[in-house]
C-alpha cells in the first residue's frame, strides 16, 4: 500500500496543504492559512497567499485557485484506473479460501478472516505560535506572575541582606559593583552616575551630648543635616510637634520662644517637626521614640534627617558632578536650630522632671510611659550640644536598561534605595531584591518569551536615600533637560513589605486608574481573592490611596520633576508606617515578625504589583496614564481658593480681584483632558506616529503643573497640588498678605491655563478646543 500512495502521490502533484489557525485573544488574533503548492513545470516551490477581512473580522490568508492543463486530466484518468484495478486485486486476495499445510485430503477448513487494513489519523503536532508574532497582555502577566515567585526571593533576600550598608561607605560600594555586575550578566548595558555629595555625621571626637540638671547624656542617634553649635533654654513637651500641638502649648500660655521642644516621633517627618518648631521660634529640638507608638528596647538610638526637601542641601537645584563649579548655597530647607534624637530611656528622665501644667485629657499628649504625667513644662533648663561634620562623600547610582522596540527613547523607572542606617533589611535589602528580580524576569521574557516591549525600562539602584533621597534627586537635578521629556513614570520599590493584611499606595492623580487595575490582577497574599478585594472594592481609594508626603521616595519625581510616581507598601493593618525604620532593628527577624514569617510571599506581591504596572505601561499603545483623574483633584484644591477670596472680598479686605480667571483656568484643563478623550476615540491606535503624539499630551500634564515662576533653588517642590511653598493652591487658600496673595494668585491661574494649552496638540487648536 505505500507503494500505491506513493506512485499516486508521484503522478498527481497534488497540493499540499500546511494549515494553522490562530485563535482569538483579549485584543484580537489573526488567523492565518497558508498553501505551499508545487509547480508543473519547474517543480519549484511557491507561497500563495490572500488577505481577507482586514476591516471587519479576523484576517484570512486563502490559497488562489489552482491551475488546471490537460496533463492534469490524463493523470488523473490514469490514476482512477489504477485505483479500480487495485481495489480487485485486494479484494481476491481477501477472500480466497487458504488451505492450511499438513491437512487431510477432502477435509473442509473453515477460512481465516482477514481483517482489512484501517486508516490512523496521523495527529498533527501542537501549535507553536509564529516567532515575530507579540504576546498578549494576559500572556505577558501570567509569565510575570510565574517567574516572580516566593521561592526566588527567598535566595535573592538572603544575597542582599547585609550587616552594614551606609551611603558612601566600603559596604555600599561593594554592593553598587556587585549590582553592576549582574546587569552586565544579563546584557542590559550598566552605567554608573557619580556624584560628590555632602553628608552629616558625628564627630568622632565630640559626641553630641544633652544636659539636664545632674544628668548628661551622649545619644549615638542623630539628625543629619541639623545646625550644629550649643544652646540652652527651657524644656517643653510639645507632643508630636504638629501644628495644632504647638496651638495647645500657646493656649496653656506655655512659651515656646528660645525653649528646647521635647517632641515623640512619629504622625510627621522629622524635618517637618524642627520647621515647625523653628517658625514658633523654638531654640533647639529633642525628639524620642514613645512606648505608645513603638514598641522595642528602650534605649534604641534614632536615625534621620531634618533637610525638608531632597537631594544634597549644599548644591540646591544642580547637581552635585564637582562643588567647584558652583557658588557656595544652602538649600532653603536647612533647619536654623540644632536637633537631636535621644533614647526612650534619656526621654523618661527629662519627662520626670519638666514640672509645668498638666495637658487636657483629650488634648492626645498623654503618651506611653506610666512613670511620668507628661507635663508641659517650661520651668527646667536644658543644654543641646550638636558637633556633626559634614564630609564630602562619593556616591554611585547604577542603571540597567531593558530597552523598547518601537519608542525606545521613552522609559519607566523603577528605582529602589541601596543604603541604611544599619542593615536596612526591610528600607533597603527587599526593594533592592525586588529590583533585581523583575531585570531578571523581564529580561528572560524578552530573551526567551518574544516579549517586545515598545517602551524601555530603566532599572535603578540609588546611594544616599537616607539623607533625603540623596542619589535620586541628584540623578533628576543633573540630566533634567532630557530626563522630563523622555521618563514617563517612577515606580519606588523602597519600603513595599513592612508586614502583611493590608496596603497603602501614594501616586500622582495620573497613576491611581493603574494602581486601582494592578491590584485587582494581584492576588492577597494573606487571604483569598485580590489585592482589591483585601481593600474594599467599593471604598478602595478610601482605604488604600494616601497623600504623598515629603519624605516619600516618589515625592521628589512628581513635585520636583513634574513625573509622575508611586510608591506602595504592604503593612500590618492599622499602622502608619515601619517602626523599625531608622534603626539598627531593622533587620530579617523584626520583619518576618512583622510578616507573619511570609516575607518572601509578601514580597513576590509587592514584585509583581510593581512589575504589572511598568510591564502595562511600556505594552499598551497609550500610556496608562488618566488625566481625567487630575480634574477632580483640581476641582477640590480651588474651592478653598474661591471662598477665601470671596471672603475677603466681602470683608472689603481685597479688592479688584475676582476668582472668574481662576474659574476659568480650571474650565479650560477640563476641556484639555476631554479633548485628548475625544482624540484617542477618534484615533487608529494601531498608527504609531498617532500613538506618539498623544502620548506627548499625555506626558506633558504633569510636567506643566510646575510652576514656572518659582526657583527651584528656594522653591524646589514647584507642584502647584502637591507642592510645597507660598505658590500652591493650599497655601494661597491660606494666605494672610494681600499683596503676595494677588500675586501668587495670578501666576498659580495662569500656570493652570498654560497646563491646558500644552494639553492641546497644535497651537492652532488652542482657541477651538479650551
Amino acid at each position: 500500500m505505500d507503494r500505491v500512495r506513493s506512485t499516486f502521490n508521484n503522478l498527481i502533484k497534488s497540493e499540499r496543504y500546511s494549515r494553522f489557525t490562530l485563535q482569538p485573544a483579549e485584543d484580537g488574533e489573526r488567523h492565518v492559512e497558508v498553501k505551499l503548492s508545487d509547480g508543473d513545470a519547474d517543480d519549484t516551490t511557491e507561497v500563495t497567499t490572500e488577505v481577507v477581512g482586514q476591516d471587519g473580522g479576523s484576517p484570512s490568508f486563502r490559497p488562489a485557485p489552482p491551475r488546471q492543463s490537460r496533463r492534469h486530466i490524463y493523470f488523473m484518468a490514469l490514476a482512477t484506473l489504477l485505483i479500480f484495478v487495485t481495489g480487485y486485486l485486494i479484494g481476491n486476495i481477501s477472500h480466497r479460501k487458504v488451505e492450511p499445510p499438513n491437512t487431510e485430503p477432502g477435509t473442509t477448513v473453515s477460512p481465516v478472516p482477514v481483517t482489512p487494513p484501517r486508516f490512523v489519523p496521523v495527529t498533527p503536532p501542537p501549535f507553536v505560535p509564529a516567532p515575530d508574532l507579540p504576546l498578549q497582555w494576559k500572556d505577558i502577566a501570567r509569565l510575570l506572575t510565574q517567574k516572580l515567585s516566593s521561592q526566588a526571593f527567598d535566595e535573592s533576600l538572603r544575597d542582599f541582606d547585609r550587616p552594614r550598608r551606609s551611603a558612601g561607605s566600603v559596604e555600599d560600594a561593594a554592593l553598587a559593583i556587585h549590582i553592576s555586575e549582574e546587569f552586565e550578566q544579563l546584557n542590559m548595558f550598566p552605567w554608573t552616575d557619580v556624584h560628590y555629595v555632602q553628608l552629616q555625621t558625628p564627630d568622632s571626637t565630640r559626641p553630641n551630648r544633652v544636659l539636664f540638671g545632674s544628668d548628661v547624656f551622649e545619644p549615638a542617634g542623630y539628625l543629619a543635616y541639623s545646625k550644629t553649635g550649643t544652646v540652652q533654654g527651657k524644656l517643653v513637651y510639645g507632643n508630636y510637634g504638629r501644628q495644632e500641638d504647638l496651638d495647645v502649648l500657646q493656649k496653656k500660655s506655655v512659651e515656646l520662644k528660645d525653649s528646647v521642644l521635647l517632641l515623640r516621633r512619629g504622625k510627621i517627618t522629622f524635618a517637618e517637626q524642627v520647621d515647625n518648631a523653628e517658625r514658633k521660634g523654638a531654640a533647639a529640638v529633642l525628639i524620642y521614640p514613645d512606648s505608645q507608638d513603638y514598641n522595642y528596647q528602650a534605649d534604641t538610638d534614632l536615625y534621620g534627617h531634618v533637610h525638608l526637601g531632597s537631594g544634597d542641601p549644599y548644591t540646591p537645584g544642580f547637581p552635585s558632578f564637582n562643588h567647584t563649579q558652583f557658588p557656595p548655597t544652602q538649600s532653603s530647607g536647612l533647619p536654623k536650630i540644632p536637633a537631636q534624637t535621644i533614647t526612650a530611656n534619656m526621654s523618661t528622665r527629662l519627662l520626670q522632671n519638666i514640672g509645668g501644667p498638666e495637658a487636657d485629657a483629650i488634648s492626645g499628649f498623654k503618651g506611653g510611659f506610666d512613670s511620668v504625667s507628661y507635663r508641659l513644662g517650661g520651668i527646667q533648663n536644658v543644654t543641646v550640644e550638636v558637633n556633626n561634620v559634614l564630609v564630602n562623600t562619593k556616591i554611585r547610582n547604577v542603571f540597567g536598561v531593558i530597552k523598547g522596540f518601537i519608542d525606545p527613547d521613552r522609559y519607566v523607572v523603577l528605582g529602589a534605595q541601596r543604603d541604611a542606617w544599619g542593615s536596612g533589611y526591610a528600607r533597603a535589602a527587599v526593594g533592592t531584591s525586588v529590583l533585581m528580580e523583575l531585570a531578571k524576569a523581564v529580561k528572560e521574557m524578552v530573551k526567551n518569551e518574544r516579549f517586545r516591549p515598545r517602551r524601555s525600562i530603566v532599572f535603578a539602584s540609588w546611594s544616599a536615600g537616607e539623607y533625603g533621597n540623596v542619589g535620586a534627586t541628584e540623578w533628576l537635578e543633573g540630566y533634567m533637560s532630557s530626563i522630563d521629556k523622555s521618563v514617563f513614570t517612577y515606580i519606588s520599590l523602597d519600603g513595599i513589605v513592612m508586614g502583611r493584611g493590608s496596603f497603602t499606595a501614594s501616586a500622582s492623580p495620573l497613576l491611581h486608574s493603574l494602581v486601582e487595575n494592578t491590584m485587582k490582577r494581584v492576588k492577597s497574599p494573606s487571604s483569598s481573592g485580590t489585592l482589591y478585594d483585601m481593600m474594599g472594592q467599593s471604598n478602595w481609594e478610601g482605604n488604600t490611596l494616601k497623600p504623598l508626603s515629603v519624605d516619600d521616595p516618589a515625592y521628589t519625581f512628581v513635585a520636583f520633576s513634574g513625573i509622575p510616581a508611586v510608591s506602595f507598601h504592604f503593612t500590618s493593618p492599622n499602622t502608619e508606617s515601619y517602626s523599625y525604620y531608622g534603626t539598627n532593628l531593622d533587620n530579617m527577624d523584626h520583619l518576618n515578625y512583622q510578616t507573619n514569617h511570609h516575607t518572601s510571599e509578601t514580597t513576590a506581591a509587592a514584585a509583581q504589583f510593581a512589575g504589572l504596572m511598568a510591564l502595562r505601561l511600556v505594552h499598551n499603545h497609550l500610556l496608562s496614564l488618566d488625566v481625567t483623574r487630575y480634574t477632580d483633584v483640581v476641582d477640590v484644591a480651588v474651592m478653598p481658593v474661591y471662598k477665601r477670596i470671596n471672603q475677603l472680598v466681602q470683608s472689603g479686605q481685597l479688592k479688584g480681584v475676582s476668582s472668574t480667571w481662576l474659574s476659568s483656568a480650571r474650565g479650560s484643563l477640563k476641556r484639555a483632558a476631554e479633548s485628548i478623550g475625544r482624540t484617542i476615540e477618534n484615533s487608529d491606535l494601531e498608527n504609531q506616529k498617532s500613538c506618539r503624539t498623544i502620548n506627548d499630551r499625555i506626558m506633558r500634564v504633569e510636567r506643566n503643573l510646575l510652576s514656572p515662576y518659582v526657583s527651584p533653588t528656594e522653591t524646589p517642590f514647584r507642584h502647584l497640588l502637591l507642592g510645597r511653598g507660598p505658590h500652591t493652591l493650599a497655601s494661597i487658600a491660606e494666605a494672610t498678605d494681600m499683596k503676595q496673595l494677588r500675586v501668587q494668585l495670578a501666576l498659580a491661574t495662569w500656570s493652570l491655563q498654560g497646563c491646558a494649552h500644552a494639553m492641546v496638540n497644535d497651537i492652532w487648536d488652542i482657541h477651538e478646543t479650551i
